[in-house]
């Protein structure tokens, strides 16, 4: 069972980060996505640091080591405040389909720079299941009709949500590496937390929306949906994520975490009341099919 708990943390990780793309949603239609990129950071940071008092009796991981330190923060600027906001600003300039689309490269781009950094072999078998998962993704995602972008929103669109993969793709590289030895996750994530709150907060004083990102949390809608995010995401879904990388490859894990799209489905169906195609359930039974033998393989 424990050669799988790589792969389970990252399905997991999947679960949290659909429900925190729905919360966030909701939040960001009403305060916009810089606030809520903004504020989600302080929040987490808050839980995470009492999460920690309460697990190791510190408030902060302070005997880290300074090549720990330096790993992990750089992950926290790399992957939450450098590659979150090019992935929010990707939604709003190309909408969340393609969005989501470009960050499937993702997998690609960790599976690349776990071969060439730490000599993370893949099977030609893995290579398929990636790309079978990929795929499956892929097929349900773009499904809907064309994106309405003009040429150059829909060019500007599309580098920033490859920016954001392969920030996301560095950031797990960069948490692998702080990782190294056994150390805790959510001393790990507290340290990313850290460094990518205080990066976007200092980008928000210089702006001039520091005080005005606050005074928007006082509407109550907005201000839970963050909360729930914050705890679904960097929270919960983070700690996953890097509990993921620690036991696997980072190409599987990577690619595992990419599910949300799958998951979001019965959602959409049920609760949204959206229609479910035949070839979103093709898609489907391909990204599953995928996943599975990367548990096999």
């Amino acid at each position: 069972m424990q050669q799988f708990y790589g792969q389970i943390a990252a399905l997991l990780t999947s679960v949290c980060w659909s429900f925190n793309s729905i919360a966030f949603s909701i939040a960001g239609r009403i305060v916009g996505s810089p606030t809520v990129n903004h504020i989600r950071l302080w929040v987490a940071l808050v839980v995470v640091s009492m999460i920690h008092l309460v697990v190791y009796q510190q408030i902060f991981p302070f005997n880290a080591g300074m090549d720990r330190l330096f790993w992990l923060a750089t992950s926290g600027v790399v992957g939450f405040a450098i590659g979150d906001s090019f992935f929010f600003e990707a939604l709003v300039l190309i909408g969340p389909r393609l969005s989501t689309l470009v960050m499937l490269l993702a997998p690609i781009f960790s599976a690349i720079l776990g071969w060439i950094v730490l000599s993370e072999n893949l099977s030609i078998y893995q290579i398929i299941a990636i790309l079978l998962t990929t795929g499956g993704i892929s097929w349900v995602v773009l499904e809907k009709g064309d994106n309405n972008a003009s040429a150059k929103s829909y060019s500007k669109g599309i580098a920033y949500g490859v920016g954001g993969a392969f920030c996301q793709a560095s950031g797990l590289l960069f948490s692998k590496l702080g990782l190294a030895d056994g150390f805790a996750p959510i001393s790990a994530n507290l340290i990313r937390l850290t460094a990518a709150a205080f990066t976007v907060g200092l980008a928000a004083l210089f702006r001039g929306v520091m005080v005005s990102d606050v005074k928007k949390m006082k509407n109550k809608i907005a201000f839970i949906g963050i909360i729930v995010g914050a705890l679904l995401g960097p929270v919960s879904g983070v700690i996953l994520s890097l509990v993921a990388i620690s036991y696997a490859n980072i190409g599987i894990a990577s690619t595992l975490m990419q599910l949300a799209p799958i998951i979001l489905l019965p959602i959409s169906h049920y609760y949204f009341k959206e229609k479910v195609s035949s070839r979103a359930i093709i898609g489907t039974v391909i990204a599953i099919a995928g996943a599975s033998l990367l548990f096999i393989l």
